[in-house]
């Protein structure tokens, strides 16, 4: 895996529901390098602290192998890396085969996987079409957030390298599909509650599942 591009987002106002209200979901390609902090990217804007930003999600992941397939269902958006929000774009991440738990090196960071993303309604303002988000949704390749576990910057072309595989055998697609699906797969859910990777209250959360 290697990063191809490195994406930061300026605050943009934007309307919801006849409300006002910020989005850092713009990113765009920037040609300097990313310092990956404990709760987020440096010099990037995380407006709803609730939902992104912090531990569990310091930094987002999108990979380029993706990026053909919604092309074709969005010709004329004015494409370009960052248009998901990631602040790295990835050649290579495959969410069916990228563990969760497991320990990579980016950069001079390390860095753990935590969990995909789920869309919102700023996806869908981005895209101009609030269906994108069950299209996300079925599509089932989501990106990735990781948490800093050694803060360090990253550079455009550095790549991806793992340095511990997790013991969960759970990958980030079959937890995006078990938040997802309406019959929920035991084992696959006993597997995500089990995994400290994922954050405490999530977990808490899946029990209710069980």
């Amino acid at each position: 895996m290697k990063v191809i591009s490195t994406n930061l987002g300026e605050p943009t106002k934007i309307v919801w529901n006849n409300k006002a209200t910020t989005t850092g979901i713009y990113k765009y390609p920037v040609d300097t390098p990313l310092f990956l902090d404990t709760e987020d990217v440096q010099g990037d804007t995380v407006v709803d602290r609730k939902h992104h930003g912090g531990i569990y999600k310091a930094c987002y992941l999108f990979s380029t192998d993706n990026y053909g397939y919604w092309k074709e269902k969005y010709p004329l958006l004015d494409w370009n890396w960052g248009m998901f929000g990631e602040n790295l774009t990835v050649e290579g991440l495959d969410e069916s085969q990228i563990r969760i738990g497991s320990t990579y090196k980016l950069g001079t960071a390390l860095v753990q996987i935590t969990q995909p993303r789920e869309p919102c309604y700023k996806l869908g303002i981005r895209f101009g079409d609030q269906t994108i988000l069950k299209q996300f949704i079925d599509h089932g390749f989501p990106g990735t957030y990781i948490r800093i576990l050694e803060p360090g910057t990253v550079f455009i072309g550095d790549p991806m390298e793992l340095v511990e595989e997790s013991k969960s055998t759970l990958t980030v697609q079959q937890f995006y599909n078990l938040l997802f699906s309406k019959t929920k797969n035991q084992d696959v859910l006993q597997m995500a509650i089990q995994n400290e990777a994922l954050p405490l209250k999530k977990r808490k959360k899946l029990k209710k599942w069980a």
